[in-house]
């Protein structure tokens, strides 16, 4: 039998403090865990450098931990989808900048300023009927 005592003894979970957003480009998706004690940044259970393979994309991935210089204090991990692998990159510096705001307000004026807080709403022109791509009309003959 369960006592309101035997309640009290029972130690409480300290529950991990980290804050989660969500960002994207083209069909990518990224969700993005920020939490402070923790160092580097995860993606799909890999380091961002096993991850992302060209310099570029690791760059990307990490950016606004460097621009913020907060690189060795907070750590993210980060689930990724969709899209192609530099959609991918993006996908996961738009969604660690949203979460360093959940985090922290004050860091919103740096990350906005240099354009990660905002999703690159560029998509895909879909093709339309008649036509051999989105605007490519068939070739015209004379004869």
């Amino acid at each position: 039998m369960v006592t309101k005592k035997t309640i009290e003894k029972v130690p409480k979970a300290k529950p991990t403090a980290y804050f989660q957003a969500k960002g994207g480009r083209k069909t990518a998706n990224a969700t993005a865990r920020v939490m402070t004690g923790k160092t580097g940044v995860m993606v799909n259970d890999k380091s961002h450098k096993e991850y992302f393979k060209t310099i570029r994309n690791q760059i990307t991935a990490a950016a606004p931990l460097e621009v913020l210089k907060i690189a060795d204090k907070i750590g993210a991990t980060v689930k990724v989808f969709g899209g192609g692998i530099n959609a991918q990159a993006d996908a996961v510096r738009n969604a660690i900048a949203r979460a360093l705001v959940k985090l922290d307000e004050g860091y919103r004026a740096a990350l906005r300023r240099e354009g990660f807080m905002t999703r690159d709403a560029r998509m895909v022109e879909r093709k339309k009927y008649g036509l051999n791509k989105a605007r490519r009309a068939p070739q015209w003959a004379k004869r």
